[in-house]
């Protein structure tokens, strides 16, 4: 049975002070079936109080987002037991918090993808440390700045054949990907058991418009969700789906109809 999720990065950030206690208040009001929990480097102090306090909300948190400063360390490739270190540490609060996913930025930052190697490399260990944390490591179709997401999908299964992914509306119509899921060439994505997710986001822009690559709500760009979700009712998905579009203001007042507004949507959709 679906679960449809709310980022916390949705909710959380900089005009609140990415002040975690606001979830619990926000929980009561949000009509959605859980949280994706997005975890911030400047959390790593906290680490105790932080899950204590997630802990106490009672949260239904079946996902948790990896930090994203842990995938541009693997690619810059400069301090790989850094970024190990942090990963560990992601994985060690995904646990404790009770999520069973954990998707990562498995490459990031200005380095992106130009040395897809480190990353590809990379994946190996990461991979173990989730499985001993009995987490389900999900990679992200994040944006490229050299190849695309989908072509490094393709050397991950080569390498890895049980690798899984997270698919994300917003990443793949930045490339111009989105149609490429539905084709017959990428029936192995599915087929062969490697999508476990999907962040539900909107995208506005042309493909590869870095100034417009801001995650919007659902119907606020260009992505075919009647399509999409077609695609979901073909292959017979009936997982997680995460909403991430950035709900707060300057002033960090939160948007909650507008989130509330996308679960209803994708609930609709689902009982088709």
């Amino acid at each position: 049975m679906c679960e449809i999720l709310c980022s916390t990065g949705a909710v959380i950030g900089l005009p609140n002070g990415r002040n975690y206690h606001l979830l619990g208040p926000l929980s009561k009001e949000l009509k959605c079936d859980g949280f994706e929990f997005m975890m911030f480097s400047s959390w790593y102090d906290e680490v105790d109080a932080l899950v204590d306090a997630l802990l106490d909300m009672k949260l239904n948190i079946p996902v948790m987002h990896c930090e994203k400063h842990i995938g541009e360390g693997i690619s810059k490739g400069e301090d790989l037991e850094g970024a190990y270190a942090l990963f560990e540490k992601n994985c060690e609060i995904a646990n404790r918090i009770g999520a069973k996913k954990l998707v990562i930025h498995l490459w990031d930052g200005f380095t992106s993808d130009s040395n897809f190697a480190n990353n590809l490399s990379a994946y190996a260990r990461l991979r173990e440390m989730a499985d001993a944390h009995g987490l389900d490591l999900l990679v992200e179709n994040i944006v490229c700045t050299h190849k695309d997401p989908m072509t490094h999908w393709g050397e991950l299964a080569e390498k890895y054949p049980d690798v899984h992914f997270i698919f994300d509306t917003k990443m793949a119509e930045f490339h111009g990907q989105t149609e490429l899921l539905y084709e017959p060439q990428s029936d192995w994505i599915w087929k062969d058991g490697h999508l476990k997710h999907f962040h539900v986001n909107d995208f506005g822009g042309e493909i590869m418009e870095w100034a417009k690559l801001k995650t919007l709500p659902i119907g606020k760009g260009h992505v075919d969700f009647e399509k999409f979700f077609d695609f979901v009712h073909r292959i017979g998905y009936d997982d997680t789906f995460t909403v991430e579009s950035t709900a707060f203001n300057k002033e960090g007042v939160v948007d909650v109809e507008m989130l509330n507004d996308q679960f209803e949507f994708i609930r609709e959709k689902m009982k088709k």
